[in-house]
């Protein structure tokens, strides 16, 4: 007999969402050991639905011995829910896992309602969020490669043989076929789209390193609190909410540190377990920002259950975007809502963080606790793998000094009697190469010596 576990919502105020059922399969003997337990796995499914306003009038964890190849649901829970459909006038499924386009489709002629499984739920939210033009096309992109495979669902009624008329087909051509080259020709043209929007975005991020200010790029599980703590550190407005996928499109404002160095940081997306393939594909324009970034700072709930098991997944994103463990760049954990930890708790916590060596930071992104440290742990992230350089500057060459003290650290000063100016600065080997070029040569700023340090 399979047993299900449900759990009672709770609704802070009305939905005028469609009516939603939201399933969580739990495969017995599936998972490693930081896996979610399937409660909270069903409360997060929850949270997604509730990300469009979903109705969710009833949620379920469905433990499953084995996949029925049909349906993934075995005959019994299939017609058991397809009474709670009925009975509760439901109009959306919500299974939470990974449903093949024919599962799909013979779910949805069994339930008599609309089924989505979680990569259809999360392509549904950035549909919904999307507000640039550049992250409009990147859902749409995802959304049409989904639908591609799943035109054996969607279809299913037009699949007859019909003439040729217009432009969507030859004679003898079906529309299954029709509809899917439509889709083709529609995901090439997005493409070029993107590909000149990749250009804007390639000259803006030229304009900077021409500036060039250090970005530092925010990245962690979506809810983390990313948001709030760019809106804490940068003054902005940026949309922070107890919601997922608050924010989709990237963000960026730039920062003065206490070092007086002046960097860009950046909101991105938030990343989650199981991320639709599509969306590692379609928002990689998106996510440039955390390739080009100096130091990445990896936003972590501390107060969440499933906190370490969040931490794998966002390793697991960067990995596929090529930021491993051999990757040269710096990476502070920012451990967020220490404010929701209790005291014994937060005390341990902040005991490890001391021995971490600068590598963690505990902070409260809503009391702003913690602010100065990150702070200085950035400056201190971006002081690794510079070079340390003492500079002589003649008389007059005021904006030498200031381009020296917007774009490294100027750690010694001296005049000389005869009026030139010695400088110990620590700056990033390509500003210093930048330096030279702009301020070197003959009777110009000279290096008289330089290591690394």
């Amino acid at each position: 007999m399979t047993h299900t576990t449900s759990f009672d919502l709770e609704v802070s105020g009305p939905s005028t969402g469609a009516r939603t059922i939201v399933l969580c399969p739990d495969f017995k003997g599936r998972g490693p050991a930081l896996a979610r337990s399937a409660a909270l796995r069903l409360e997060e499914a929850v949270g997604l639905a509730a990300a469009i306003e979903l109705n969710v009038v009833r949620a379920e964890v469905v433990p499953l011995s084995r996949v029925t190849p049909a349906t993934l649901l075995g005959k019994g829970k299939v017609e058991e829910v397809a009474a709670w459909v009925e009975e509760a006038e439901v109009e959306v499924v919500i299974v939470d896992g990974e449903v093949s386009p024919i599962q799909q489709r013979n779910l949805e002629r069994a339930l008599g309602t609309k089924v989505l499984d979680r990569t259809g739920l999360i392509l549904e939210i950035f549909g919904a969020r999307a507000s640039t033009r550049e992250g409009r096309l990147q859902v749409e992109l995802a959304h049409l490669t989904y639908q591609k495979s799943r035109l054996v669902r969607s279809w299913t009624h037009l699949e007859r043989q019909r003439g040729g008329f217009g432009f969507l087909g030859g004679p003898g051509e079906t529309q299954i076929e029709a509809d899917r080259r439509v889709i083709q020709e529609r995901i090439g043209a997005i493409k070029k789209q993107l590909q000149k929007v990749g250009k804007t975005r390639a000259v803006n991020r030229a304009t900077r390193s021409k500036v060039p200010y250090p970005v530092v790029a925010l990245v962690g599980y979506t809810n983390a609190g990313k948001s709030t703590l760019f809106n804490r550190l940068t003054n902005a407005d940026v949309r922070a909410e107890d919601l997922l996928f608050a924010t989709l499109d990237p963000t960026m404002r730039a920062l003065d540190l206490p070092s007086g160095k002046r960097i860009i940081l950046s909101d991105t997306v938030g990343f989650i377990s199981d991320l639709p393939t599509q969306l590692i594909a379609a928002f990689h324009a998106t996510l440039e920002e955390v390739l080009e970034a100096q130091v990445l700072l990896h936003v972590r709930d501390v107060a969440s259950a499933t906190s370490a098991a969040e931490r794998e997944d966002v390793m697991a994103v960067l990995g596929e975007l090529g930021i491993g463990a051999d990757d040269n760049r710096a990476v502070i954990e920012v451990l967020n809502k220490a404010d929701l930890l209790d005291t014994e708790t937060r005390a341990v916590m902040a005991n490890s963080v001391a021995r971490s060596a600068g590598a963690q930071v505990l902070v409260s992104a809503l009391s702003g606790a913690g602010m100065g440290p990150l702070l200085e742990g950035i400056d201190e992230a971006l002081r690794r793998g510079q070079e340390r350089v003492t500079l002589e500057l003649p008389p007059g060459m005021g904006e030498a000094q200031a381009w020296l003290h917007q774009h490294g650290e100027v750690l010694m000063t001296q005049t000389t009697k005869s009026g030139q100016m010695h400088l110990e600065v620590q700056m990033a080997p390509g500003n210093l190469g930048r330096f030279k070029k702009r301020f070197g040569g003959a009777k110009k700023a000279k290096i008289i010596a330089r290591h690394k340090g």
